[in-house]
């Protein structure tokens, strides 16, 4: 922090204390926030939860390497420098980037929702899709599950949403379908499934790709403007402009 000036300050929160940790939905530690862009997870670091497996992070293997630290020291400071200059929003895309652990395309995957019906990218060829992970004891979650279905209702068949609730009981997962009653597919994700859309360190995760299955984005948590972001990159896929 000296190097900067004094431009910066450095926060350290306890596990289960932090505000912003719960509001991205990231249960685990350590975790490393700048401002309230999301730059690294746990498994960046190399430490996995449940339905993640152990595929590896961005600075795995990170204890005593040091070129694992570097790496985290050089995508750290450029996350503070777009910061510092006001282009918060390039942060957020520099931190969701392909180079940092998203996916650059809808993956090859199959899944079956809960009603036991097949879906894989192939069905969703020609329609812009919206992936969500989320989980059935994540508070942010709930509220963009709402929001998703007014999307649906608002885009119709030119958009696929696709939710995938992870570490949860299919039982809850099934009563929060019933009572939302929102018309795209509820799945549940197996540790294979979750792997193949990428890093998923918070929650709600929500992925976007375009009508070719090219990635527009990728949210986490519930920020001030996430809707509004990813509404206005809806639009430009679905409606063209």
């Amino acid at each position: 922090m000296q190097e900067l000036g004094g431009k910066a300050r450095f926060v350290s929160e306890n596990y289960g204390e932090s505000s912003l940790a719960k509001r991205f939905g990231v249960t685990r530690y350590p975790a490393i926030f700048v401002d309230d862009v999301l730059v690294a997870t746990p498994k960046d670091f190399g430490f996995y939860g449940s339905a993640e497996g152990a595929k590896d992070g961005r600075y795995a293997p990170f204890v005593k390497n040091a070129a694992s630290h570097e790496r985290f020291r050089s995508d750290l400071r450029k996350m503070i420098d777009l910061t510092l200059a006001g282009q918060k929003d390039a942060a957020r895309a520099h931190a969701a980037s392909p180079e940092t652990g998203g996916v650059a395309a809808l993956p090859a995957f199959t899944l079956h929702d809960l009603d036991g019906k097949p879906l894989g990218r192939d069905d969703l060829r020609g329609r812009a899709v919206l992936v969500e992970l989320w989980a059935t004891w994540c508070p942010p979650c709930r509220p963009t599950l709402g929001w998703l279905g007014e999307l649906a209702k608002r885009y119709g068949d030119d958009l696929a949403i696709v939710t995938i609730a992870i570490e949860s009981d299919e039982a809850g997962v099934r009563a929060v379908r019933d009572d939302l009653k929102l018309p795209f597919v509820w799945a549940m994700g197996t540790p294979d499934l979750v792997r193949a859309f990428g890093d998923v360190g918070g929650l709600p995760t929500l992925l976007i790709f375009d009508r070719e299955g090219r990635a527009a984005g990728t949210l986490f948590g519930a920020p001030p403007g996430m809707h509004a972001e990813a509404e206005a990159k809806l639009a430009k896929l679905v409606e063209g402009r």
